[in-house]
């Protein structure tokens, strides 16, 4: 009996994916790659300060692929953009936080 009740609480735990989980990019492999890791980067080293954590996103993306670069982190929002081709990434980090880079 006790296995089954070992079943039914591992069913209601929540899972929370620590990796990044990206949902649209249509950025070449090398700078999809390149961005994941500024994203990841820029989100741990400040935490829940979403804006410094932006911030520092559009500063490396305009310095690394020039300037015009737009970055929104956060929780709980839509968006709807105009980008330029192979510029797009939107991204999930540490279970709820999405980021959306693209330039104009």
């Amino acid at each position: 009996m006790d296995e089954f009740t070992d079943t039914k609480e591992d069913e209601n735990k929540t899972i929370v994916h620590t990796y990044p989980l990206v949902q649209a990019c249509d950025m070449p492999e090398e700078m999809k790659a390149e961005s994941i890791e500024i994203i990841i980067t820029a989100c741990e080293k400040f935490g829940t300060d979403y804006f410094a954590a932006a911030k520092t996103v559009k500063q490396m993306l305009d310095k690394k692929y020039g300037p015009k670069w737009n970055v929104v982190i956060g929780e709980s929002y839509a968006i709807q953009i105009t980008h330029q081709e192979n510029t797009l990434m939107y991204m999930f980090f540490g279970g709820n936080l999405g980021i959306c880079a693209w330039k104009i």
